[in-house]
């Protein structure tokens, strides 16, 4: 029998991920809010320019959590300021003994709010590296890459090993689009997520551009060189993890082959919504400060975005 899904943040990470799941036959259930009545009308509707049409026409839409049959995976892909629904809606998703739940978030630690609700046992973390957007209501467009990093969460950060919880939602996403690698350091993989998250979103917003020109002006290439060689260092003095200069060259060459995008972080802005600013800056830069390092960079393109944050939510 197939396992059961609940998508919690049905945007366009949530929404590419559940839809792939539904496709390939998982029980795929859908809680929405805003969109649930276009959804529930019109279905989700999800391009990808590599895999065609990914659309569910009839996809099991839930406005409220208490409607959501308690699931045996609960898909985490909220924006990390959103984090404060956890506690009122993930006990009505989760079983008593067995429900995974996959945090697909941003920054060093989002499973944090997660564990807090369920168990630090129950919860794995999930690295995206995934170009997609949300352009309407229950409309996604799939642009490039989606591979997940997964791992296990452990309440001191210490490496976790691979699971059989871990092996089989990589089962289940076996006949989907998406690319599955199993981690046994989450700490490592959020360090080597920042990596890109850290330059490519924070410069996007500060210089309103894109990443292809963020990687084709030979200036603030550079500032993304720069960022990310202090992201490298900061994952050594605050957490002992190294990664490896080649690291860099891939997330460069990456972005360069990558269709033009439009971060996250740039949308939410364009949207004037709330960015995920300390999720991704100031927790990694908290943890830096503890080790007694400080990048000069990054905390200043911390203090930009924090600056421009608060005209957002004034």
């Amino acid at each position: 029998m197939p396992r059961s899904y609940a998508i919690l943040g049905v945007g366009a990470l949530g929404g590419y991920y559940g839809a792939c799941l539904a496709r390939a036959g998982a029980d795929v259930h859908f809680l929405l809010r805003s969109d649930h009545g276009h959804v529930a009308a019109h279905g989700l509707n999800v391009t990808s320019a590599h895999h065609g049409d990914l659309s569910i026409a009839r996809p099991a839409a839930h406005r409220d959590p208490r409607d959501v049959p308690r699931c045996d995976v609960v898909i985490v892909s909220l924006k990390t300021t959103q984090n404060h629904v956890l506690t009122q809606v993930l006990p009505h998703l989760v079983k008593d003994d067995d429900t995974v739940v996959l945090v697909l978030q941003n920054g060093l630690h989002p499973e944090r709010d997660a564990a807090a609700v369920v168990g630090h046992d129950r919860v794995l973390g999930g690295l995206c590296f995934l170009c997609s957007n949300k352009t309407g209501p229950g409309t996604i467009r799939h642009l490039d890459y989606g591979r997940i990093a997964l791992a296990r969460h452990t309440p001191d950060g210490a490496p976790g090993g691979v699971t059989d919880a871990m092996r089989a939602v990589a089962e289940d996403f076996a006949d989907t689009p998406v690319p599955i690698t199993l981690f046994d350091d989450l700490v490592l993989a959020r360090w080597k997520k920042l990596v890109w998250n850290v330059p490519y979103n924070g410069l996007s917003v500060v210089h309103r551009t894109t990443t292809d020109h963020l990687m084709a002006d030979p200036g603030l290439r550079r500032e993304v060189e720069t960022l990310m060689e202090e992201v490298v260092a900061m994952a050594e003095a605050a957490a002992g993890r190294t990664i490896e200069p080649a690291f860099i060259r891939q997330m460069l060459d990456d972005t360069l082959n990558m269709e033009p995008y439009r971060t996250s972080m740039m949308l939410d802005h364009d949207a004037g919504r709330e960015m995920e600013v300390e999720a991704i800056y100031g927790d990694p830069l908290r943890a830096a400060a503890k080790a007694e390092h400080t990048p000069p960079r990054l905390a200043q393109l911390y203090d930009q975005l924090t600056a421009i944050n608060r005209r957002l939510t004034s």
